[in-house]
This record gives C-alpha cells, structure tokens and sequence, in this order.
C-alpha cells in the first residue's frame, strides 16, 4: 500500500487543489460518456472550487475537506457540508437540517489502491469527533453509483430517468459508524 497521508486543505493548496478538480472532472465526464457538456462540466468544477474557498474562509465550519496526498501531490478528496438542492427536495428540508458526504476524488492513476476508503474512513473519524451520526450521499454516475451501491446498499431514493432516459439519480441515507 502507499504511504498516504490525510491531511485538511491549506491556503497554498489552491491552485493544485483547483487543477484537481479539474483533472477529476473532465476524467469523469469522460468516462461517463458526458464530455460533450462543456456547461455542465464547467459548472461543477466552479461549485467545487466554492466548496473549497467555503471549507477555509470558515476553517471546515460550513463545509470540510479532507485531501489525500502522496509524495507532496494531491491525489485524493473527499468533503461533507450542507445537503445539495437535489437531496433538499427529496427530502423537503433546510439545507441547515441536512449534511451531504461529496467532491469523493481519487486521481486516475491511483483509483482501485483503497485511496477511496481511507478517505471514507478519516472522514468517519472525523465525523464521529465532531458527533455527526449520519448524512446523504447522492451520485448521477453510473461508476459512483455501483461504488456506492457495493459499499452502501441500495439507494434511500432512485430518481429514475433523472438526468435523462437511463441516466438515474440516486441518494443514500449513511449511518456513520462507530469508531
């Protein structure tokens, strides 16, 4: 296994941080047979940059991340914070009421290493710290999907056709477990 180390984000991280993002993106779209959203793609990679500016202009108040990071690089992500308006309008809540997990990243060439899971659980760590015993996790990827799926079970909500014809939505409910 890689020595990796979880670590939060720090200022000077940014422009790597912002490079990520954009790495992981496209990387999604692509293998997800989307690239040809250039809005859609667009925009996500500005909401997470603002997810990112949320979790240090408050330092993880509004929104926390955590980073993996292997010989000095940044290779991973994962963060939680207040639900997204999908999550809200299913279940009809504030998004003050609701937290969601999300921006789950781990670089293409270091996926299928357990990078992934030792991100989920530093975060369960962290959130059982701070007495944070569950939260939703929504995917519109098909590859997530079947991640989350084998990890989390059927979804709490299945937005058949979502996005469109085949192209499904889905939310888990996440009990956080116990450290």
């Amino acid at each position: 296994m890689l020595n990796i180390e979880i670590r939060r984000p720090r200022n000077e991280d940014m422009d790597e941080l912002y490079e990520f993002f954009q790495i992981m993106v496209k990387d999604t779209y692509t293998k997800e047979g989307i690239g040809d959203k250039l809005e859609d793609l667009e925009n996500e990679i500005l909401v997470k940059k603002i997810y990112l500016m949320d979790d240090l202009t408050t330092q993880g108040e509004k929104r926390f991340f955590l980073l993996a990071i292997y010989k000095d690089k940044i290779i991973g992500s994962i963060a939680y914070g207040p639900a997204n308006e999908i999550i809200v309008g299913c279940l009809h809540k504030s998004t003050s009421e609701v937290l969601e997990l999300g921006t789950v990243f781990v670089h293409p060439d270091y996926q299928y290493q357990g990078i992934g899971n030792l991100l989920l659980a530093s975060m369960f760590q962290t959130m059982n710290k701070k007495g944070i015993k569950e939260f939703w996790l929504d995917s519109g990827y098909k590859g997530a999907q079947k991640i989350w799926q084998k990890k989390f079970g059927e979804p709490e909500i299945f937005l058949k056709d979502y996005w469109e014809k085949d192209a499904h939505h889905m939310i888990w409910k996440v009990t956080v477990p116990d450290a």
